[in-house]
Formats: C-alpha cells, structure tokens, sequence
C-alpha cells in the first residue's frame, strides 16, 4: 500500500489542481452574478477530469510493474503491490471526481454537502475493509471474502463509487445552485488555461511534498539510518494532524474570499482574510503546544520503542518550533488562489518546499548531520512565512488603495 502511495498522490495532484482552480473561478463567478461562466466552469472541469483519469488508467495499468519498480516495490511484495494498484488505477475516475466536485460545491458555498461525500467515503471504506480483506471479519467473527491486498484496494474504489452517486444525485436533482449542462462540457481553451493556472499552485504543493519524502528518505538513509527514517515517518503524521485543520480553513475561506472579491466587497475580503490568519494561528499555536509539551506521549501512539521516542521527541521539539507561524503562510498562500491570483499562488506555494525546505535538507547536514535534517524545518517555515508577509503587504496595499477608490467614486 505504501509502494502504491504515489500513483495516489498523482491522482489527487491532478484532481484537487482542477479542482480548486475551478472552485476560484466558480466562488468569483457567482459574486459576480455572472451564473453562465460558473456553469461553464463547472462544465470544462468534469471535462477535463474525465480526460485525464483516463489518461492516468490508461498509462498506469500498461506500465505498471516499472512504476512501481521506480517508487520502490522489490519482488517479495510486487505481486501485492500490483493487485492492490490495478484496481486503485481503475477507480481513478470516482476518485477524481469526487475530489473535484468537493471543491466546486464548497464554492457555492454548501460546505454541509462537501462534508458528507468525505464522511460517506470514509465511513464506506471502514466498513467494507474488514468485509473483503479478512477470511473472517474481527470482532464480529464472521466470514469475510478473504480478498487480502486487493480487498483493501476494492474498499477503497467502492467508498469512493458511493460517494459519486451521492454526488450525481446532487447535481441531477437541482440541489445545486450550479446546473450541470452538457453544452457546457465542451472545453473552451481560455477557461481551461485559466483553470490550471490558479490550481498549479496546488498542484505543485502536492508534488513537492513527495519530492520532500524521497529527499528526506535518502537524506535520513545516509545520515541518520533506519531509526531516523522511522522517526519521520511518526512526525509526519504528527505534523499532518496539525496542518488539516489549517487546510480546512483556507479550504471554508476561499470561497468567501472570492464570492466578495467577485462582487466588488473588497472590505469583506480584507475582513475574511484577517478571521482566516487567526482562525489558523490558534490552531497551529495549539498544535504546537500540544506536541512541544506532550512530546514523549503523541509519539509513543505511535511506537512504544524506547530509542525512537527519545529520538522522535528531540526532533519533534526542534521541527515545530516556528509552528504557531505557519497558520499565516498556510493561509496566506491560499488567499492568492482565492482572488485568481495565480503567480504569486504558485510562488508562495512553491517557496516553502521547493524552493526552501529541499535545498536546506541537502546543505544543512553536511555541515550538521542528523540535526542540520531537523534543522531544516523550522528554518524553512521561518524563511516561507517571511516571503509570505512581504507579498501579502504588498498585495493589502493595492487592495487598500482599490477600496479607497471604490469609496471615492460612490460619494461622487
């Protein structure tokens, strides 16, 4: 499951991309009362998701074994791998769509509906996991279809079948502010253009993190050994957990932001986005108390071995330490993809890992070992959240500027 991680991680790339971008356009449109371009948005990204999971199925069920060769498979599990794969290759479809139009109805501002589709898919696949990966389900000590690796991945796809036909049920029905039309599934190469500009940025953010793994992975390989990589993998998750929350706001922003960028409302948008960046910094100030004084005891959730916790704790304190700033970059970074903003969208998502974190993995621990790993962390967060301030002030100052001229014209 592991091994077959990043084919996933592709599929997600591609999808919350167009997803998102879409949804940019979408909130902007409907603030805009312009209803024909929401809807023709939402068109040209089915569209497009349809195209390209096609793409991915294709091309990953015909070059499988190398794919999985190159993400590390060795022959005692490949044969798991290539069960489990195959059948995740073949629901990238439901996936993506489920992904995209999460995106799209929280731009019409029904987040209620976005919660449900994460909710039936989850629940779905706790559910059927059990029931096809066991010959006998536990706990209830009833037969199961003993279907092993493949099981699991047939879990997976047939969660994600249950929430597309919610979905369509959504859209059919009219409870959608937002019609479904097939004209509108016709690609118009502008909107298209459009779309993937806005949503590259999280796109970019998507790969970089894996690109960050296989670094760091190498990196703690030569420096660190086996503890050490085991002891990332455990702050991972850790920083994981204090990071979606945080996602999940600039995720209920955005929306906000560009329905009233939209319809001319600067001062709300300049009021949302301060509500954002605090909402966010007592999240991740909170997160950062938790695993700076609770170290020992998050970790040990994780793995009771006595080495890795004395490890995991050292390096947990020393990664989180800029923590309670990460909220405003997180947040930050989300506002330029809200207002369509899709250059400095992409510079601020690209500066914390692309441009920051990966070189300082590779430079640091040649002057500090292990540590100049760990070290990496915080320096990058400071550095990204000081990128961040620059660009976003400046930005404040042209939106300042846009609201007094808005104000001056309306008094004349």
């Amino acid at each position: 499951v592991s091994v077959a991680f990043p084919i996933q991680m592709i599929v997600m790339s591609f999808s919350q991309m167009l997803g998102i971008g879409g949804a940019s356009i979408i909130s902007r449109s409907l603030g805009a009362k312009d209803i024909k371009k929401a809807e023709k948005t939402v068109g040209n990204v089915f569209s497009l998701v349809f195209i390209l999971s096609g793409l991915i199925t294709i091309l990953g069920v015909i070059y499988i074994e190398p794919l999985l060769k190159i993400f590390g498979a060795t022959e005692d599990i490949m044969n798991h791998a290539i069960d489990y794969s195959s059948v995740i290759l073949w629901g990238t479809i439901l996936f993506s769509f489920a992904m995209a139009s999460g995106a799209i109805i929280r731009a019409e501002g029904n987040a209620r509906i976005a919660m449900n589709t994460m909710l039936i898919s989850a629940g779905m696949n706790i559910i059927l996991d059990p029931i096809l990966i066991f010959d006998t389900i536990p706990i209830l000590n009833i037969p199961g279809l003993n279907m092993g690796t493949k099981g699991a991945a047939l879990a997976t796809v047939l969660a994600q079948a249950t929430t597309v036909v919610y979905l369509i049920f959504y859209f059919i029905k009219g409870k959608a502010i937002i019609r479904l039309k097939i004209k509108n599934l016709i690609l118009e190469a502008k909107l298209i253009m459009e779309v993937i500009s806005i949503g590259f940025s999280s796109f970019t953010r998507s790969v970089a993190g894996s690109l960050v793994t296989i670094v760091i992975n190498n990196s703690l390989a030569i420096y660190g050994g086996s503890l050490s990589m085991a002891v990332y993998g455990v702050l991972h998750k850790l920083i994981m957990f204090t990071l979606m929350p945080m996602m999940g706001i600039v995720q209920g922003l955005q929306p906000i932001i560009g329905f009233n960028f939209g319809a001319g409302k600067l001062e709300r948008v300049k009021e949302a986005l301060k509500v954002g960046i605090k909402i966010a910094t007592v999240f991740s100030t909170t997160g950062f108390l938790i695993l700076m004084f609770f170290t020992n005891t998050m970790i040990s959730i994780f793995n009771s071995d006595p080495e890795l916790i004395q490890m995991g704790s050292h390096a947990l304190r020393v990664v989180v330490l800029i923590l309670p700033l990460v909220g405003f970059q997180v947040v930050g970074s989300g506002y330029f993809q809200a207002v369509g903003k899709a250059t400095p969208a992409l510079f601020l998502s690209m500066s914390r890992q692309l441009l920051l974190l990966i070189p300082l993995i590779l430079i640091l621990p040649k002057f500090f070992g292990l540590e100049g790993i760990w070290a990496a962390y915080p320096l990058a967060d400071f550095l990204s959240v000081v990128i961040t301030f620059f660009v976003l002030t400046r930005d404040m100052k042209t939106l300042d500027k846009s609201i007094v001229l808005r104000q001056n014209y309306n008094e004349v």
